[in-house]
């Protein structure tokens, strides 16, 4: 029985320690009205760090604003901003839970920013900052359950 205890404590902790991460999937909130307004999966590619790529929208169809990226500025202009890869190349900071490095573009304006991404909560929300100069704005993220991202 002792052996069963350890084991079950070194999986729960494993488990727990596993989701401070920002791998994973993610509903982002509206800055103005709290909802979730897409859902964001964060896969680890490496050496190149993390991506995030836009799943879908949580958004009804009538409140969705454009289909494309039409401000976007680089090579997701005109693309459609389901598939999209908003996240690139982030990387764990050395001894913390955070990763930076990497970049995050707001597909509604087309803004690209400096990144920090900080699993909080233990693991069930991510704090995402984007950074322009000394400026930046954070959103807090939801980690999707099973549940909500299966429909």
């Amino acid at each position: 029985m002792k052996k069963f205890g350890w084991l079950a404590l070194l999986f729960l902790s494993l488990n727990t320690w596993a989701q401070m991460t920002p791998v994973g999937t993610w509903h982002t909130l509206d800055d103005e009205t709290g909802k979730p307004s897409a859902e964001i999966r964060i896969v680890d590619k490496g050496n190149d760090g993390i991506v995030g790529v836009i799943v879908r929208s949580l958004t009804p169809p009538s409140e969705r604003e454009e289909e494309l990226c039409t401000k976007c500025t680089d090579d997701r202009k005109d693309k459609s901003k389901i598939g999209m890869e908003i996240i690139r190349s982030a990387k764990q900071t050395t001894g913390t839970s955070m990763w930076e490095g990497g970049q995050i573009l707001d597909p509604n304006n087309g803004k690209i920013y400096r990144l920090r991404l900080m699993p909080i909560e233990g693991g069930a929300k991510l704090q995402v900052r984007g950074y322009i100069g000394p400026f930046y704005r954070t959103q807090t993220w939801d980690r999707a359950s099973l549940a909500t991202s299966s429909n």
